[in-house]
């Protein structure tokens, strides 16, 4: 399964991710891996939650961000959940990417039981119906 959370920049889709993350890792039997552009949230996340910087291992494409995360599933059959935050800061998402990265990544979740929350600096407006039933906006408060 993939879950888009949406929101512009500001809205809050970092901190729903990581509470949602850290909320996870308190109830499931898996493990969760926290992919971002950077660091920061080293100290944010449980412990438990593998961080890993996109940016060391040259993701920068829709194409190399479904193989980079195909690759951390086959290194690791316990991985049960993958929030993937801040990609949108490297490269230029599109709502057709979207829509492929769903297609495909949905195939690879279902066949290793893995669950994608991904952040996109998308409105629930933007998007075409079928990818909306799999999207959460987030909205400052």
């Amino acid at each position: 399964m993939v879950k888009y959370i949406l929101g512009l920049q500001g809205s809050g889709k970092t901190k729903w991710l990581v509470d949602r993350a850290n909320e996870e890792m308190t109830k499931g039997n898996g493990n969760i891996v926290f992919v971002d552009v950077d660091d920061d949230h080293i100290f944010n996340l449980d412990y438990s939650i593998r961080l890993i910087n996109a940016m060391e291992f040259n993701v920068l494409n829709i194409e190399s961000l479904y193989g980079f995360l195909c690759g951390i599933i086959g290194s690791d059959y316990d991985v049960e959940k993958v929030y993937v935050d801040g990609i949108y800061k490297i490269m230029e998402l599109k709502v057709e990417d979207l829509k492929d990265l769903a297609k495909a990544l949905n195939a690879i979740g279902e066949k290793f039981d893995v669950e994608f929350y991904i952040g996109a600096d998308f409105k629930i407006e933007e998007l075409p119906e079928e990818l909306r039933e799999n999207c959460i906006e987030v909205e400052t408060e």
